[in-house]
């Protein structure tokens, strides 16, 4: 990584153009559910050899001013729009597939969805089941960005073979067949104290921490370059902000994992032909680390 920086609570990971031709490319997107709220942004990139990490950042409008030859306007579609024009002239072609961690529908969202309850019963079991969507939360947040990506080509996937568009997928379950894991990783900083009740804040930290530098190792796997773009975090130190800057880009590259998953032809659709959420087939993950981290 040639640029990484921490400003105003944002962090940015950029790689240096290696030169290869890019083959195909994964935006993953941690997708607020408000429209106040920062969304995690990841730009994987197919080179030969295998996938690549070009850009992550913890905001839109971080990841916006990575590129220097484009003008993006973060505020249109809750940022998305200016997310695929920063990514098209980093990889120096048009993004592929588009893998958003957001509750998406082609009808208007207002309740829990056949998807919702298809995901909860396969991996409610192991604490991964779906939060319930509302016509608030994300509502007309999602019901927006999804139209205006599907009005510039990026149409929702459902099922089938999937080469181009726009998906929805969910870290807690893709996590859990990545790790081969028998439950949901614990490695929200929000939940520490509900994981670990018994032990002191710093020991607490320090486990979230090591959590998710495991998963960073754990996605180094599926994407080169993973390690090297998350920077290093004072666990002991950080602020709320600070951690959750760090958990919305490492989330982002989840979702970009899982984005490349269903390109290959490694992954599932929970749900039926209106909302899908796509999750890693079971043992399709590439070798390498294993959970627990700890």
């Amino acid at each position: 990584m040639c640029l990484k920086k921490v400003d105003s609570g944002d962090i940015i990971a950029h790689s240096c153009p290696s030169g290869e031709d890019n083959l195909r490319t994964v935006l993953g997107i941690d997708a607020a559910w408000t429209s106040t709220q920062p969304s995690g942004v990841a730009l994987a990139v197919e080179v030969p050899g295998g996938w690549h990490l070009r850009a992550a950042a913890s905001s839109y409008g971080a990841f916006c001013a990575l590129p220097e030859s484009t003008t993006t306007r973060p505020g249109l579609i809750g940022g998305a729009s200016g997310a695929l024009e920063a990514a098209h002239a980093l990889a120096g072609r048009p993004v592929d597939l588009v893998a958003v961690d957001m509750p998406l529908s082609r009808t208007p969202i207002v309740s829990r969805r056949a998807s919702d309850d298809a995901v909860s019963r396969a991996y409610g079991g192991r604490w991964a089941g779906t939060h319930t969507p509302s016509a608030v939360r994300p509502g007309a947040v999602s019901d927006t960005l999804r139209a205006a990506l599907e009005h510039i080509g990026y149409k929702l996937r459902t099922s089938g073979l999937v080469s181009h568009g726009l998906i929805e997928v969910y870290p807690h379950p893709a996590l859990i067949e990545f790790a081969s894991a028998e439950r949901r990783l614990p490695y929200k900083f929000g939940n520490r104290r509900s994981y670990w009740p018994d032990q002191p804040s710093t020991v607490r930290s320090l486990n979230i921490f090591r959590e998710m530098k495991g998963i960073a190792s754990l996605m180094e796997n599926e994407i080169s370059g993973v390690e090297a773009a998350m920077p290093e975090l004072d666990y002991a130190k950080a602020s709320g902000r600070e951690w959750k800057a760090y958990e919305d880009m490492l989330d982002a590259v989840v979702c970009a994992a899982v984005g490349i998953c269903v390109l290959e032809g490694r992954a599932v659709p929970f749900g039926d032909d209106q909302s899908a959420i796509w999750i890693p087939k079971p043992g399709s993950a590439k070798s390498g680390v294993e959970w627990p981290f700890l």
